[in-house]
């Protein structure tokens, strides 16, 4: 396998900074934002490096920031043999478009990954490439344990249960709480919770987003990329995935992703620590 490794970075990242879109207090968006001593999507490039599976890393940003980019960490990403592209104007899906006229001619499969999952093993990377030599599209995914429940679109605020005071004292002073109806609950048995990387075969994925520029795809219900191929009526796997395999979108979010790193680190250390002491003995 020869693997193109693509991480979307193009993304404004507005739910991590709150629903007004309001520009992050130091200048920087989500995926610069550090995460023990490194940008978030350089920890994500990171999980890649060492492989010998991995011969392209392209790395997708704001087209409007390129120049910008480059002039801050350019250097450090040319020493790793990362190629930064210009990715899209407003949606997901543009970027990754572009990024795969960026791969080169002999690469065997694309790996597209969220760069604002840092924290993806070598294990689940493993996995999912083991899987993808033998099957044309495979996606790391997570049982869903917790109940889920479909909701009506609209949010409103009644009808509630009346409160007799109301008749003498009227519902002045009182807060009105937006809900919305629960409409039914989800068998969970067969759902998933879909994650990164998503490892197709170069020529399955190209097929896929040559659906968008042929106009037989609807654009607004592509919310990853297997989904693309799904639309071709093509069979998408699934392998085991992670729950350390989170995806950086709150702010909670970094401490979460900190604490993990921080754990992975120290158990990293002690192993290595365990080697040592214990070098004479395995002589």
């Amino acid at each position: 396998m020869k693997v193109a490794v693509v991480l979307p970075a193009a993304g404004s990242g507005k739910r991590f900074q709150g629903t007004d879109g309001a520009v992050l207090p130091d200048g920087k968006n989500k995926l610069e934002q550090d995460l023990a001593g490194r940008p978030v999507f350089l920890r994500s490039i990171e999980r890649f490096l060492k492989r010998t599976d991995v011969v392209q890393l392209i790395l997708a940003v704001n087209p409007h920031g390129v120049d910008q980019f480059k002039f801050k960490y350019g250097d450090r990403l040319a020493f790793h043999n990362v190629k930064i592209i210009a990715g899209g104007e407003v949606e997901r899906w543009q970027t990754v478009q572009r990024a795969l006229e960026a791969v080169e001619a002999d690469c065997t499969h694309v790996a597209i990954h969220d760069a604002a999952r840092p924290l993806t093993s070598s294990r689940l990377i493993d996995r999912v490439l083991e899987a993808a030599s033998q099957y044309p599209a495979v996606v790391p995914a997570r049982s869903v344990y917790s109940t889920l429940k479909k909701v009506a679109k609209s949010r409103t605020a009644g009808p509630r249960q009346e409160d007799p005071l109301d008749a003498i004292l009227g519902s002045a002073g009182k807060t009105s709480v937006k809900v919305r109806k629960i409409v039914e609950t989800i068998d969970r048995s067969q759902i998933v919770e879909v994650q990164t990387p998503q490892v197709f075969g170069v020529g399955l994925i190209r097929l896929a987003y040559a659906q968008i520029d042929a106009g037989t795809v609807d654009t607004s219900t592509i919310t990853d990329d297997a989904s693309l191929v799904e639309a071709m009526g093509e069979t998408v796997y699934a392998v085991e995935g992670e729950v350390a395999n989170l995806k950086i979108t709150q702010p909670d979010d970094m401490q979460l992703a900190e604490a993990y790193l921080r754990m992975a680190e120290q158990e990293e250390a002690a192993e290595i620590g365990r080697k040592r002491l214990f070098a004479n003995d395995d002589d």
